[in-house]
């Protein structure tokens, strides 16, 4: 028996929550709460266009691809640099890392500009091609590569040479 659009998308949204997420979460520097805001409204827009799904080669890339054009929507906006003060995450580790080394991760791309960390995230995160991350940010090969260049250079600088000499801090 064939499935319902809606049954479809239920089932793609249930596969893709978490790996939208976990790049939101690296997108936005560890801010879980924008983080969830930007998953639901990605999924909203895949749900909305949903009934085109057949034109769409892949719909998880596609999915990601939304999500950091509405990432850097947000950006956009105003009220993008309010940042409230003073409160720890939500969840600082899971089992296994060191909260320490994944907050100066955090912090580190929090510092950078966010076109600079969408072409990190969805360079070494996501382990995309440079023709990949240029086609979702809209930009040129050369552009990415220039952005990965200058943001690796930035996150040396304020990581140090290693993760072996940040681990020790």
């Amino acid at each position: 028996m064939r499935k319902s659009r809606a049954d479809e998308f239920l089932e793609f949204a249930s596969a893709r929550t978490g790996p939208l997420y976990r790049s939101a979460c690296l997108l936005t520097s560890g801010d879980t709460h924008l983080a969830e805001d930007l998953t639901q409204e990605t999924l909203g827009r895949m749900y909305a266009l949903w009934g085109r799904v057949a034109r769409i080669g892949n719909p998880a890339a596609y999915a990601q691809t939304v999500l950091v054009r509405t990432f850097l929507s947000h950006r956009r906006r105003r009220s993008a640099t309010e940042r409230p003060l003073g409160e720890l995450p939500d969840r600082i580790s899971e089992t296994g890392t060191d909260p320490a080394l994944r907050i100066a991760l955090l912090d580190a791309l929090a510092g950078l500009a966010p076109k600079d960390r969408a072409v990190v995230v969805l360079r070494y995160w996501e382990d995309r091609s440079v023709e990949e991350t240029a086609e979702a940010l809209h930009v040129s090969s050369a552009a990415v590569r220039t952005r990965s260049v200058r943001a690796l250079a930035t996150l040396r600088k304020r990581l140090g040479g290693t993760l072996a000499e940040l681990a020790v801090r």
